[in-house]
């Protein structure tokens, strides 16, 4: 009888450790689910938070809209002394600066996108200042030409202040110098003219320069050298020279000893990127005796690009007239400029050129 009921005893204690274990089993797998579904769910939150994040800006020039395939306008502005201050520079993300007669310089100032209010003064056109509107598929703004300029100017979209005084362009008489250096015009009125002339709005030529979102590291490339001044010597009559603010990472601008500053706002133009370099000019013999020039840039040579502190030897290659100009490292790489406004220093051969 003991016998027998230790045998229950045994048998109840074997069933009771194997209810606990069943129990002790399913806790555990309640356990482990719980945390499962924690994790899913966790993950899922964090999913679902990296989903709504938002992506990362991409970072886009500011000089230009590379989107944008409305074309440029180019602009010839008067450099004469007695036409100083100029005005609308600011906006312009191109400006070409040429010899013409008299040891005057010109320059091209070329706009994209913009709304400048008053551009000028604006003087008359030379023949191979197309060759530089051309290459940007520009419509070319001037107030007369040359003879040389005219036998070309039917060929491209223009738009001259000759015949569109008091309209497109117009007279700031308050100005204290001679009348032929008073003419301005607008980038509302320019452009309101081409679409009424039916000019092609958009372009498919690709911009003159290759340029750099990120500040370009020139101390990096071949050849590098610092550049905190440079002085280019045009003529007898005209200088060209900047020096560089380290802090605003620009050059100040100045010709002939004087800063070149804003006719409306009276601030220094800067220039974020110069390219120099000379090509050869003589005088036309046109039978006119007015020492009008011509301008040998078909071809190629060696020049200097500067920005950010630096200048690095460059080359330039001009295939036509039409074509663009290319510049490359002289590793045969094409450059790159910094994120800004680049002036193009086109010099004489018997320029002098300083960089420091």
């Amino acid at each position: 009888m003991k016998e027998k009921e230790n045998k229950g005893t045994m048998i109840f204690l074997i069933i009771i450790l194997a209810i606990i274990v069943v129990a002790a089993i399913i806790l555990a797998m309640k356990i482990k689910g719980s945390k499962e579904k924690t994790q899913v769910a966790e993950e899922g939150k964090q999913a679902e938070i990296e989903t709504v994040q938002p992506e990362q800006e991409i970072k886009k020039l500011k000089i230009v809209d590379e989107d944008s395939k409305s074309r440029p306008y180019a602009v010839m502005i008067n450099n004469n002394h007695a036409a100083w201050p100029q005005c609308g520079l600011k906006d312009a993300y191109i400006v070409y600066e040429i010899i013409a007669e008299g040891g005057i310089t010109r320059m091209m100032a070329l706009y994209k996108d913009q709304d400048t209010a008053k551009i000028g003064s604006i003087r008359s056109a030379r023949h191979y200042f197309i060759d530089y509107a051309q290459e940007n598929d520009a419509i070319f703004v001037h107030w007369g030409g040359s003879p040389q300029a005219y036998n070309r100017l039917s060929s491209i979209a223009s738009i001259d202040g000759i015949a569109l005084e008091g309209t497109v362009f117009f007279r700031d008489r308050t100005l204290n110098r001679d009348y032929e250096h008073t003419g301005f015009t607008s980038m509302e009125n320019v452009k309101k003219y081409a679409q009424s002339q039916g000019y092609t709005r958009d372009t498919d030529v690709d911009l003159l320069l290759k340029y750099s979102v990120d500040e370009i590291n020139m101390a990096e490339l071949e050849g590098a050298e610092d550049a905190t001044s440079v002085d280019i010597e045009y003529s007898y009559y005209h200088s060209t020279s900047y020096e560089y603010d380290s802090e605003n990472k620009v050059y100040k601008r100045s010709m002939s000893g004087t800063p070149n500053v804003d006719l409306e706002t009276g601030e220094q133009y800067t220039a974020k990127n110069i390219i120099i370099y000379k090509v050869r000019n003589y005088t036309i013999n046109d039978g006119e005796d007015k020492g009008r020039q011509e301008l040998e840039n078909i071809g190629s040579g060696s020049g200097y690009l500067v920005t950010g502190g630096y200048s690095v030897p460059i080359h330039w290659e001009k295939s036509s007239h039409s074509g663009q100009t290319v510049y490359t490292y002289e590793n045969g790489e094409e450059i790159q400029v910094n994120d800004g406004n680049t002036f193009i220093q086109i010099c004489p051969m018997n320029a002098e050129i300083t960089i420091e």
